[in-house]
């Protein structure tokens, strides 16, 4: 059965999936990279991080690690 939308406004959208009348199938896709030392995603109040040497490897050689356009 088909929807009847009236006038809207969206001022913002962050990460989320808008969507108006009837759906068939929804599939929201996002991929990201993170490169990140030793002991630097802890959280938390109290920690106690202790490393000897902590070397991070920021080089990707691969172009393409997660294609998003051709997925369905």
């Amino acid at each position: 059965m088909p929807a009847i939308v009236g006038p809207i406004k969206i001022n913002s959208v962050s990460g989320g999936v808008v969507n108006f009348g009837d759906s068939f199938y929804l599939s929201p896709k996002s991929a990201s990279k993170s490169i990140s030392g030793s002991g630097s995603s802890c959280t938390g109040d109290f920690h106690i991080t202790n490393n000897g040497l902590s070397i991070t490897n920021g080089i990707d050689p691969d172009v393409n690690d997660q294609n998003q356009t051709a997925n369905a």
